[in-house]
Order: structure tokens, then C-alpha cells, then sequence
């Protein structure tokens, strides 16, 4: 008589660099999104203001394997869902606002949540590769990166053209290559965009308000720009 082996447990399996199942990381893993075109924002606190509370504008809505929705924002060097903002020197999630009729509130729009399982059901892809790109959306905020490979004694903006959504759940902001560049606007899934996050000198994602303030010299911004340095 045979005997089957058990396949093996992900639950038992942890990822090396989160600490969580591996099981876990597949299930939260974001397979749609939805831009946020509404102007809604996510706010937050920070131990330096513990009175005080601040917005940033909400990119997009990403649809989870386990079905949850969450607001994306660009968050230092990288993206993530708004909800897991727990830094309390940079911030710590305090909720979602619509500024157009002052509301806080704590779970995603259900008018998104319909768009993306709808979405979801429809685009129902086959991929081979986790690389593979499911989805690419326009950056509506006005996010750029900033490069610098000096120690930030000198900085680089540049303009995140859109998002891409791997199979795997990573999101890339992209940016032009000018070297590459063969027609103008540049839109989503052009030939010359490549990730920031694919260059050494990548360090961090700002949105418009803050990048044009950097582009001006305002002091705040760049005492900002100091603290973040010291941090690294």
C-alpha cells in the first residue's frame, strides 16, 4: 500500500524578511486596483505632532486575494496600503477623509470595492512569471521620485508617469527614460519607462506638494529632506 506524502504546509513556511507566512503574504498580495479619482486622502499622526493630524492624497485602491480593499499611497520608499502606516516618527494611520464633505472614515468606499471585484472577475489572468505585468495605472498625485547618489548632497525629482501591477502583487513606480523617449505625453506602458525602484540611486517617493516646495528651496522641505537623510 502507498502512502501519500503531505505537500508542504505555507503556514510553516516564513518569509525571511516580513516574519509572516508565507501563506499569508500570498493571500494579502494586491491583484487590482482602481485610481483614486475623487480627491480622497488618507490622514495620520506622527509623535512630533501627537496633536495634530495630516493628509496625504490617496493614489489608488488595491483589491487583495483575500478580498480585502485598501487606500495605496506612496510612502517614503515605497508604496504601500495606508492602513499599515505604523511608523510613529513618520506616521501612523489614522483613517481615510473626503475633504469635499469633511468626513473620516475607516473602510474603503463601496463603490470601489464593487469596481474591483468586478474588475477582478473580468481580467481574470493566466500568468507564467510573477514578473509579469497584470496592470498599469496613470500617477493622478503628482508623485515623483527622488534620486540622488551623493549622500543627498545633491538631488534629483523626477516625475512617476504611472504604477505597475506584477503578478506577484509589487507595485513599481515607473519614470522616462529621455534618452528613450520617442513621442510626447508620455502615457502608461510606454516603451521608455522603467522602474524607480530598479535604480541605485532610487531613495524616495514625494508627492507634488512637497517636490515643488524641494524645487523651491523652501526651508521646511528641506530641513525634511535633512531629518530623512539623517535617518538613513
Amino acid at each position: 500500500m502507498k502512502t501519500s506524502t503531505p505537500g508542504h504546509n505555507m503556514d510553516n513556511v516564513v518569509d525571511f524578511f516580513t516574519g509572516r507566512p508565507l501563506s499569508e503574504a500570498h493571500n494579502s498580495r494586491i491583484i487590482r486596483l482602481s485610481p483614486e479619482l475623487d480627491g480622497l486622502e488618507m490622514l495620520y499622526s506622527n509623535e512630533a505632532s501627537p496633536d495634530s493630524l495630516f493628509s496625504l492624497k490617496i493614489l489608488c485602491w488595491a483589491l487583495r486575494a483575500n478580498g480585502e480593499v485598501v487606500g495605496m499611497v506612496p510612502w517614503l520608499n515605497s508604496i504601500m496600503p495606508a492602513t499599515e502606516i505604523q511608523d510613529p516618527l513618520n506616521g501612523k494611520w489614522e483613517g481615510y477623509f473626503d475633504p469635499g464633505i469633511d468626513e473620516i472614515f475607516y473602510e474603503a468606499p463601496i463603490h470601489k470595492i464593487v469596481e474591483l471585484e468586478t474588475a477582478a472577475e473580468y481580467y481574470d489572468y493566466t500568468c507564467d512569471n510573477d514578473n509579469d505585468v497584470i496592470q498599469e495605472i496613470p500617477d493622478t498625485i503628482g508623485t515623483h521620485a527622488v534620486l540622488s547618489d551623493n549622500g543627498f548632497h545633491s538631488i534629483t525629482l523626477t516625475e512617476v508617469v504611472s504604477w505597475r501591477l506584477h503578478h506577484d502583487g509589487n507595485l513599481c513606480g515607473m519614470l522616462a527614460d529621455p534618452a528613450k523617449i520617442k513621442c510626447t505625453p508620455i502615457l502608461p506602458g510606454d516603451d521608455c519607462l522603467y522602474p524607480a525602484q530598479s535604480r541605485s540611486e532610487f531613495r524616495y517617493f514625494f508627492q507634488h506638494q512637497i517636490a515643488n516646495k524641494i524645487k523651491s528651496e523652501d526651508p521646511e522641505a528641506l530641513a525634511a529632506i535633512s531629518a530623512l537623510v539623517e535617518d538613513v
